[in-house]
């Protein structure tokens, strides 16, 4: 796995030794010898990793690893603090500070290879969710603030797994510091029954000693899961099963913890699960709903013309290719203007809505409804027959014409009416704009023929008594 990671360092030979083994793995290196430095490059290299000496002189790493993490354009960058500070204080004091992990010289190659590849599988993971934050940016409805570390750490559901009662009982008095809900499971058969029973979990501990168990062989389960395959796993381990932790964090574990656990250091690496846990989510949730925004219409929530367009365009494409006939329904609710002006634009906001969900409850599942705006919505039915078409048409005009609305009026209920201009197309080259024009021309049609009535390309006006369908989907 290629990737581009900063070292940084104020001591050049321990530089070069990072560098070369770095190298060696084939990764893309990028030095830095000062906390400024490393702070700029951090910003123009775009690194996938920042391995951080914590004792240099001016700015130290804790300071560089607060700044890179309070910059949204950094925050989501894994680091990893390097250092021959040993005393527990410091390492919290690193993770508190952002780091994701807390490496000692000598540094064991096993583990740091592994803690390399760990992080920056999770990197890319991020990376592709800020690429499509970025593209909701490019259209207007996304969110360019956030940052991992505002997250939240409170009120985490986590589920532990581990036969040792005493460590349990820590944990969960650890825990209670940020009012976790924590679930305890003393055997794997015990932690996935507990999973397919509950909600979704937002961090799973496991102990890597499990009687007569393998720990690895249990989060493997939880990797291929699908309730638990996006949950982060933290390892217990002792101080002898390095090259098993390795194979843990190869295998997609998070983090790991040396036992004796330190209960101030156990809690400082959950919250950096936790947090980054939330932090994909929210890019995740921001993203879905930005799309949404911005294909879809709010009043209604139809497609806009937007996502139409686009749509219809790869419709035209795969026509083309696979020689089907497609349907284009223009469609206009007559004399919507005079429904506003003599009501008002809130029961024209309700027949609106009442239109579309009539609409929508009507068509099968792969067609597409969208509005264009104003009164003015498309039907697309692709895969169908002319006649199929004629009866479709008709029949979602007798679906508005014959039941009034209920609307905010003083009768209570409003006859509404629509006009549909209909073109059918069989394989062939057709053009987006040309074929939206010729749809619009029957619609202008219909409505010149006296309204609440379908009118085709190359047939005209239908007569409802020959085109009529069952009260039900036109196909289930």
């Amino acid at each position: 796995m290629s990737a581009r990671i900063l070292v940084v360092d104020d001591i050049l030979p321990n530089v070069k030794l990072l560098e070369a083994k770095l190298l060696s793995d084939y990764y893309q290196v990028v030095t830095a010898t000062s906390g400024e430095e490393a702070l700029q490059k951090a910003s123009s290299e775009s690194p996938d990793i920042v391995l951080l000496d914590v004792m240099m002189p001016g700015m130290d790493g804790f300071e560089v690893c607060r700044r890179l993490k309070e910059n949204p354009q950094t925050t989501h960058i894994p680091v990893v603090m390097v250092t021959a500070l040993t005393d527990a204080q410091d390492r919290i004091k690193g993770l508190e500070a952002g780091a994701d992990d807390f490496l000692s010289k000598p540094l064991n190659d096993i583990a740091l290879m592994a803690r390399v590849r760990s992080l920056v599988r999770l990197k890319m993971t991020v990376d592709e969710w800020k690429t499509r934050e970025k593209t909701a940016n490019q259209l207007g409805v996304g969110d360019e603030g956030l940052n991992a570390m505002r997250e939240p750490v409170e009120h985490a559901r986590i589920l532990v797994v581990n036969d040792i009662d005493f460590e349990n009982e820590k944990m969960k008095s650890t825990f209670a510091a940020d009012q976790d809900d924590v679930i305890c499971a003393k055997t794997g058969f015990e932690a996935l029954d507990i999973i397919a029973q509950s909600d979704p979990f937002e961090l799973i501990v496991v102990s890597s000693s499990l009687k007569g168990e393998d720990g690895l062989r249990l989060c493997s389960h939880f990797r291929s899961n699908e309730k638990t395959r996006a949950t982060p796993i933290v390892l217990i381990a002792n101080d002898n099963e390095m090259p098993r932790v390795a194979q843990g964090l190869e295998m997609g574990v998070h983090d790991y913890i040396l036992r004796p656990v330190d209960q101030n250091e156990l809690l400082a690496r959950i919250r950096i699960q936790i947090r980054r846990r939330r932090f994909q989510e929210r890019l995740r949730t921001n993203y879905e709903s930005s799309l949404s925004l911005a294909v879809t219409d709010s009043l209604t929530g139809l497609y806009n013309r937007r996502y139409f367009e686009t749509h219809l365009q790869k419709l035209l494409e795969k026509n083309k290719e696979a020689r089907k006939t497609l349907a284009v329904l223009y469609m206009d609710i007559d004399h919507f203007k005079s429904i506003n002006d003599r009501f008002g634009h809130n029961v024209g906001d309700e027949v609106l809505k009442i239109y579309a969900e009539r609409l929508k409850n009507t068509l099968r599942s792969f067609d597409l409804l969208a509005r264009l705006g104003g009164e003015e919505f498309v039907v697309i039915l692709p895969d169908i027959t002319r006649d199929l078409a004629y009866q479709v048409a008709e029949r979602l005009r007798r679906l508005i014409a014959d039941r009034p609305f209920k609307v905010s009026i003083p009768d209570g209920q409003l006859v509404v009416t629509a006009s549909i201009g209909g073109v059918v197309i069989d394989d062939g080259d057709h053009n987006l704009a040309g074929l939206l024009d010729r749809a619009d021309k029957q619609l202008y049609e219909a409505k010149q023929g006296g309204r609440n009535c379908v009118f085709f390309e190359d047939v005209g006006v239908l007569d409802p008594a020959k085109f009529t369908s069952p009260e039900r989907k036109f196909i289930e």
